[in-house]
Parts: C-alpha cells; sequence; structure tokens
C-alpha cells in the first residue's frame, strides 16, 4: 500500500484550507481553453508536449520578467494551506508520514504550474500536493479544472474523489505515474475502497484503473495525458474531510450578510466557488476559518446555528458533494446589525458539532485593508505608467485640469471641520469599512481614532479629518464624492452634492 505524504511547509499558516483560489485570481477561462488546446491520445499528447519542450526555454526566457512578480508572491504566501493539513489532525486517520522531495512550481498565466525535474524520482508539488514519478529528467505542466465540465460523463454507480487535473509532459513515457489527493476519510474502508482514475480522451471518457491508494492519494500509471482525476465507487456511508468556505457581501448597508459553502476539502470545488462568487455582480471578501473539526458524512443533513439568531436560509442541507454540479448550493446568513457572531454546523442525527468559528470586525476588516491596499497599488502603478507617458508639462496640466472642475463645479475648497461633522453625522455604523476600504486608512489610524472614549459622531469626524488631511489640498468635496459615491448612504451623498453647489455657487459669485 502506497503511503501519502504529511506536510505543513511554512510554521505561519494558521488554516488547514486548500485554497489554491488564493492563487488563480486570473485564472476565470482556463479551463475552456485547455479542453481546446488538449490532446486526447499518446501520440497527439506526446507530440504536442514534445513540440511544446522545443519552445520551452524559449517561453520560459520571454515570460521570466512577466512572472517574476506571480513568483515572488507565491513564494511569500506559499505557506501550503493544503488538504493533508486537515487529514493529519483527523481522529480517524492515522497516516505515516512519508518524506517526498517537494518542489515548488512556477507558475505562469490562466493557472497553470510548471515543475521542471532535473533527474530520475518521486517528487511532490509543493502546491497542490500532485506527486510525480519520472524516469528521466522532464518538464511537467499542469492546470486545475472544474469537474462541472465532465458531468455529462461521471454517472452512478461513480462519484468525485478529489480535484481533476490537466498535466501535459515533455515525453509521455518519462512520467510513469501520478498521485492524486483524495478528500475522503477511509478509517478502517482503505483496503474495501475502490478508486479509479477519470481520464478524458478526445474520443470519450476511459475509467482507467489506480495502481494503488493510501489515505491521502491515489496512484495511478500513466498511459497517455489529459484531463485525469481520482473517482470512487458510491459506497454508504462515504466520509469527507470537510471545510466550510465564508464569504462576507461588501456594500453600504451597515448589516451583515454572509455566503457560507459547506463543501469537500477538494481543490476543484473550492476553485469553482471561487469563481462563482467573482462571477456574482456583488463583492464579497473571503474570511478564513479553520476547517471541519469532524467528518462530513455524504446524504447526511446538517443545520447551521448563529450566536446571536440570524435569518439562515436554508435553515438545513443535506450534505452531497456538489463537484460536478456548475451552480453550487449555499446557506446565507443575514443580521440587521453589524456584531460579532459565532457560527456552528451541527449533524441532526447526532446533534453533534461539526464545525465553528467566531467571526469579529476584525475578519473583515483585515481582509478589505488588504483589498484596498492592492487596489492601490494598481493604482499607483498605473499612475506612473500614464506620467512616464506624458511630457512634464502635459501631465502636471492634465492633473490641474482633473482637479480644477468635475461637471462644471470647482473643487479647490477644502472641506471645513464644521462640514464634516455635519457628514459625521449622517454616516452609518460601518463608517470603520468605509475609512479603511475606501478612504486607505490603516485599522491602525482606526484604533488611535476611538483611543480616547467619545462620541461615535466625533469618531466619525475625526476618521473624515484624517482623510481630508492626508489628502492636503485635494480633501475637497468632490473629492470625498469621488471616492463614496456608491458605497455610502443615500443621505452622506446627497449632502456632498449640496457642500459641491455651495462652492459653486460661491466661486461664480467670487
Amino acid at each position: 500500500m502506497t503511503s501519502g505524504l504529511v506536510y505543513v511547509q511554512g510554521d505561519s499558516c494558521d488554516s488547514g484550507i486548500a485554497t489554491l483560489e488564493e492563487k488563480e485570481d486570473s485564472d476565470c477561462q482556463d479551463e475552456d481553453s485547455t479542453l481546446e488546446n488538449n490532446s486526447g491520445d499518446d501520440d497527439s499528447s506526446s507530440s504536442d508536449s514534445e513540440s511544446g519542450s522545443e519552445s520551452d526555454s524559449d517561453t520560459v526566457a520571454d515570460e521570466d520578467e512577466s512572472s517574476k512578480e506571480l513568483e515572488d508572491k507565491a513564494s511569500e504566501s506559499n505557506c501550503v494551506k493544503a488538504e493533508f493539513n486537515t487529514q493529519q489532525h483527523c481522529e480517524c486517520c492515522r497516516i505515516q508520514q512519508v518524506q517526498q522531495e517537494q518542489i515548488t512550481p512556477r507558475r505562469f498565466s490562466r493557472g497553470q504550474f510548471w515543475l521542471q525535474l532535473d533527474a530520475e524520482g518521486v517528487y511532490q508539488c509543493a502546491v497542490t500536493g500532485l506527486i510525480f514519478e519520472v524516469t528521466k529528467a522532464a518538464v511537467i505542466k499542469y492546470s486545475l479544472l472544474s469537474w462541472s465540465k465532465f458531468a455529462n460523463y461521471i454517472k452512478e454507480p461513480w462519484i468525485v474523489g478529489g480535484p481533476i487535473y490537466d498535466v501535459t509532459c515533455t515525453s509521455t513515457s518519462v512520467l510513469t505515474s501520478i498521485q492524486f489527493p483524495h478528500a475522503l476519510c477511509l478509517n478502517d474502508r482503505l483496503s474495501d475502497t475502490t478508486f479509479k482514475v477519470f481520464h478524458f480522451k478526445n474520443n470519450g471518457p476511459e475509467f482507467e484503473g489506480s495502481i494503488d491508494h493510501s489515505a491521502t492519494h491515489v496512484k495511478w500509471k500513466v498511459s497517455s495525458l489529459s484531463p485525469v482525476g481520482p473517482v470512487l465507487q458510491n459506497g454508504d456511508p462515504v466520509y469527507y474531510h470537510g471545510v466550510v468556505l465564508l464569504y462576507k457581501a461588501v456594500n453600504d448597508h451597515p448589516s451583515l450578510s454572509f455566503r457560507v459553502y459547506v463543501a469537500s476539502n477538494n481543490d476543484s470545488f473550492i476553485k469553482d466557488v471561487s469563481k462563482a462568487v467573482k462571477l456574482s455582480g456583488k463583492k464579497f471578501i473571503k474570511i478564513e476559518k479553520p476547517p471541519c473539526q469532524k467528518l462530513l458524512q455524504r446524504g447526511k443533513k446538517y443545520r447551521l446555528i448563529s450566536e446571536p439568531e440570524a435569518e439562515i436560509t436554508p435553515e438545513e442541507i443535506e450534505f452531497v458533494d456538489d463537484s460536478l454540479l456548475k451552480v453550487k448550493s449555499y446557506i446565507e446568513v443575514y443580521l440587521e446589525q453589524p456584531v460579532e457572531l459565532t457560527l456552528s454546523l451541527m449533524e441532526l442525527d447526532s446533534e453533534e458539532t461539526v464545525w465553528k468559528a467566531k467571526l469579529r470586525e476584525c475578519d473583515w476588516i483585515q481582509q478589505i485593508q488588504n483589498d484596498n491596499e492592492q487596489r492601490r497599488r494598481i493604482s499607483v502603478s498605473k499612475r506612473r505608467k500614464t506620467s512616464n507617458s506624458l511630457s512634464e508639462e502635459e501631465f502636471c496640466n492634465k492633473r490641474v485640469k482633473g482637479n480644477d472642475t468635475t461637471d462644471g463645479m470647482t473643487v479647490k475648497t477644502v472641506l471645513t471641520d464644521k462640514q464634516l461633522m455635519t457628514l459625521a453625522r449622517k454616516m452609518g455604523k460601518d463608517w470603520k469599512v468605509i475609512g479603511i476600504q475606501y478612504l486607505n486608512l490603516s485599522i491602525e489610524e482606526i484604533e488611535q481614532i476611538e483611543a480616547k472614549e467619545e462620541d461615535i459622531n466625533m469618531y466619525k469626524c475625526k476618521m473624515l479629518r484624517k482623510w481630508r488631511d492626508s489628502e492636503k489640498n485635494m480633501g475637497t468635496a468632490q473629492c470625498l464624492y469621488g471616492c463614496l459615491n456608491g458605497h455610502t448612504s443615500h443621505e452622506v451623498i446627497e449632502t456632498l452634492k449640496g457642500f459641491l453647489e455651495q462652492t459653486q455657487a460661491h466661486e461664480e459669485t467670487a
């Protein structure tokens, strides 16, 4: 029996959730592209890969500079949040740790991973958990796919067992085996479970036998290369290592609204959820919390409970693996007032709590701050490009023109303390979120404002004044209107419009 590997890279990991989505921001179309371009048989797969390998050095050279930033980001954030963390702490899984040589892949556009292996051996990808066995030096490329693309081919008695990948190699014969991570807890059913590998080719799908499986991986002898992933026969019961994915809606309302996804710890599923949230038309931020403390069982019903009580829809769900569905099921949690809350997931039959997490204001404020900082860096980069493309005189003239008027209204007058207090009285309880997300204030600055016990309106006024002073001569009603329009209450926006009209009338009189 092939033993799976348990690993944790980096001591700073504080979540066990397998979240490749954190590194997949630019790959919303990678599955379609991969399927359109993938080869389906030995000869075509091999020839495509070999022709690709001839240009590998050129491609890498061309992409080195553009991928440098991605690689740096990956190396900085590569405390790997892998599914093996979950299994390592599973009471049912007694995993024998087997050390494989770990390699951190390079990452390119459209979510593609790239490994250059220098000699014969067995290597594990430090991001995905995939294990490759090669007979000599090779270049392997692979990308995470969605199972929903193959939903028409996965029928009973087969169910999804783990993520699906598209894999290519410089030569198919060099890559002898691949071990795929799976999301199941096999407990004492390790020897009874029947795994196969779903292998999609141009002429259709095939279910190929696995060589072996362990508590963490399914081992497959490579026949040819194209989309491949582990499946298993639907047995009863089937237990999963689970995760609860939390997304908070970001808007100008003081209420709290969350999406809660209950899922197997399957990277393909988690990526699908991330993409669905991004394409939902609303703005969400992801809140990191630990995975399920207990196993999830296929077919069992679970209830989400909130303390204090919230509106929860639906109140209970039956757990099934939605990997094959394009639309993923989720639970909506809504509270009218922004308060700290505790969410718990309970199995109905046993009344056992399988997951529990405390949600604090700092959970989403920190995420908003990080998101805002990233957008600010992008904005600064764009401004630098703009300034470099114009002469110094042209750029200065453009700034002056942009600062002087908008829609015919002059904007030179800086907001007064009295005007800021008027705005403060009209702002809601989400003033801290607005300060961090839209006015570029830090959590530390908000905490400094709250350090002295004062009236809540004074806090809001000081927050607005902090922004005005940092903007210097740009701390105007027009500038604040641009920052807050669409993100705060109608009353605040109308008040700012009134200030603009007053400024315009004053300028015209002068």
